[in-house]
């Protein structure tokens, strides 16, 4: 059965590569609304990091993310891994995909940003950010990640 799934694949792949652009991106729905909140609310608090606001970033996050570590470890941990980095200098969308669960997190609403980002003093990092959709209605931060 499954040798049968990875054979038709490349079937399927000759199909979507023969059609017209523009059917193409009719099959696509693009982002959800989910995503695109959240991605809003990500870009929002990677420009409070990206500006040196970084207790500012740390009073937008989500709860679970403020219950994790103090304020005042958040600026000592961004001082020493995202300064040296230097100045964002482009910042491209990777990939998004939501998830209810994520590891070491409550169950909830997420959705896992990756971007590919230029530091003045580093190219090619990967930014993973994580918004969650809070009680109240609104997307925020609940992780970071720079490799």
């Amino acid at each position: 059965m499954r040798r049968a799934s990875v054979s038709l694949f490349p079937i399927a792949a000759a199909i979507v590569l023969s059609l017209p652009p523009a059917a193409v991106r009719a099959a696509d729905p693009g982002p959800s609304e989910a995503q695109k909140a959240a991605e809003a609310s990500a870009r929002s608090w990677l420009a409070l990091v990206d500006a040196g606001k970084y207790g500012e970033s740390w009073d937008e996050a989500a709860a679970p993310f403020r219950s994790a570590l103090s304020r005042e470890q958040w600026i000592q941990a961004l001082e020493k891994v995202r300064r040296p980095l230097g100045k964002a200098l482009s910042r491209k969308l990777r990939a998004a995909h939501e998830a209810t669960e994520i590891p070491n997190a409550p169950r909830g609403e997420y959705v896992v940003i990756q971007y590919d980002t230029d530091f003045a003093d580093r190219s090619g990092a990967v930014e993973t950010i994580t918004p969650m959709k809070d009680p109240d209605g609104r997307w925020r931060v609940s992780g970071y990640y720079i490799k």
